[in-house]
């Protein structure tokens, strides 16, 4: 923790307190709504209100009912499966296409390397009801087309509309880690293995990627996050047989407001903590790797 110097003078002694509260107070205003929501997970009572047991902190006030819901109601763990099945493929897929796209835009020899790079992480800048609304026009057809030629069933097509559809949201998370990694890279590295005989792919597997895997890895849980909690394009482009777990808890505000939204919010929000503490210790360790910082 850093502490003021013996030197420091009156006006640099109030913007050091004044700053600790501010920071205080942009920390509280970001994670004020979603500690709220935490202890209303385990009301006792089917309400989105604290009871006047819960704010007496009366044991009977509190309960697991909602997360025994949550994991045993069909209607939650339907969803469940379909996010863990389709986040996980469209990660590799968005893993696999952004790390080839950042290693090769990290090139300087690679025209208008800056446009393609500005087209490539155009999801993450245009409104997602732009990019759904492209996104249904594009792929419908294309389910078509697999249906038609490929002899897919419905259920198959729109598992793989939706898998490629938040792949193409996570890549841009992927090129911009990745390319953060690289810019630390050494070049003469991979010269050297290319001069004792490495082929390229062997350069790339033994060389480069230890070193940037920390950025993959990052590029890698970024995309994961965003297609586990994206409902807008899944809407447009999904069928109610791919029906994720933020379409659940979409639809369930809307048409039937259960408390065991709550309880699934909490469990996102502690993923989501986990994977993103995950983010960080890979940040350090590439840092620690590239001699950023010390060890």
């Amino acid at each position: 923790m850093s502490t003021l110097p013996p030197y420091a003078t009156t006006g640099q002694k109030i913007w050091h307190y004044s700053f600790r509260v501010i920071v205080g107070l942009v920390l509280f205003f970001l994670i004020a709504p979603i500690v709220t929501i935490i202890p209303l997970s385990f009301n006792a009572e089917n309400f989105f209100t604290f009871t006047p047991k819960m704010l007496a902190l009366d044991p009977e006030g509190y309960s697991l009912k909602h997360y025994r819901d949550f994991f045993s109601n069909p209607e939650w763990t339907r969803p469940l499966k379909n996010s863990l099945i389709i986040a996980p493929f469209a990660t590799i897929i968005s893993v696999s296409l952004g790390t080839l796209a950042a290693i090769g835009l990290s090139q300087s020899h690679v025209p208008f390397r800056r446009a393609i790079m500005a087209i490539m992480i155009s999801p993450m800048i245009v409104p997602l009801i732009i990019s759904a609304t492209g996104m249904f026009f594009f792929y419908s057809q294309m389910g078509l087309w697999m249906e038609e030629y490929l002899g897919m069933s419905r259920s198959v097509t729109g598992y793989v509309k939706v898998i490629l559809a938040h792949a193409a949201l996570g890549i841009p998370f992927v090129i911009i880690t990745v390319t953060a990694t690289l810019v630390g890279f050494d070049e003469s590295l991979t010269r050297a293995a290319a001069n004792m005989g490495a082929t390229p792919t062997v350069t790339f597997f033994r060389v480069q990627m230890p070193l940037i895997l920390p950025g993959v890895i990052s590029g890698g849980l970024f995309a994961f996050i965003t297609s586990f909690d994206e409902v807008v394009v899944v809407l447009f482009v999904g069928a109610a047989a791919q029906k994720t777990l933020p379409w659940q808890m979409f639809t369930g505000l809307r048409e039937q407001i259960s408390p065991t939204i709550l309880a699934v919010a909490t469990v996102l929000v502690c993923v989501s903590i986990l994977l993103l503490a995950t983010v960080e210790m890979l940040r350090r360790r590439s840092e620690r790797l590239r001699g950023m910082s010390p060890g």
